[in-house]
């Protein structure tokens, strides 16, 4: 004997589908908002852009603050995903660094999550933010494995993530070019005790 579907519950299907849609509608729109404008957008050009009413806005969201943030924190680990390329965090300190790598060549990889982040006045804190939350759990088991040293890691670890954010936000300005931000990043490796030639060679896999 066959069971038909619930109405209801086909129904209710139907409008968490379409609530979703939508929330992701609007979602990829304030990336395109932040790209173009940045974080001091009103919501009247983001409506204007995303061709909706503030009302549909505030169906979704609390406020602009709220989608603003989760298009950025969306879009961010969305590339997090790619550059860890299926990699376990704190797989090798190769592949830790291959991450960091990846963050200079945005402009060419993910050229809108690059505008979103020139665009935004704090991306620093942002980025050391997301160094800390990320990187940290990746050079801690590293450093469980033997690849960095114990000692003052804390410390460590907080002086060489100023400096890659540093030559991020280098890079993001014009300053510094991918290439050269690499070899800025080789030397920054003394922090951790790495000789230049080590360095060199833990830097030297394609990307």
């Amino acid at each position: 004997m066959s069971i038909e579907k619930s109405p209801i519950l086909g129904a209710s299907g139907r409008q968490a589908a379409y609530t979703a849609r939508n929330r992701a509608a609007l979602i990829q729109a304030a990336q395109v908002v932040l790209a173009e404008i940045g974080p001091d957008a009103t919501i009247e050009q983001f409506v204007a852009q995303a061709k909706v009413s503030p009302n549909t806005v505030y169906n979704y969201f609390e406020g602009k603050d709220q989608l603003f943030g989760e298009a950025l924190q969306q879009i961010y680990f969305e590339w997090l995903a790619w550059a860890y390329d299926g990699k376990e965090q704190g797989e090798s300190l190769v592949a830790a660094l291959t991450v960091c790598r990846k963050l200079f060549w945005l402009e060419k990889t993910h050229p809108l999550l690059a505008k979103i982040l020139k665009n935004s006045s704090d991306r620093p804190l942002f980025l050391l933010d997301h160094l800390a939350d990320n990187a940290a759990i990746a050079f801690k088991e590293v450093m469980h494995k033997g690849q960095l040293p114990e000692e003052d890691f804390n410390s460590r670890f907080l002086l060489w993530g100023s400096c890659v954010v540093a030559l991020i936000r280098e890079v993001m300005d014009g300053s510094l070019s991918p290439s050269d931000a690499e070899k800025a990043l080789a030397i920054s490796l003394s922090i951790w005790a790495i000789s230049p030639a080590k360095a060199m060679k833990l830097l030297s896999s394609p990307l």
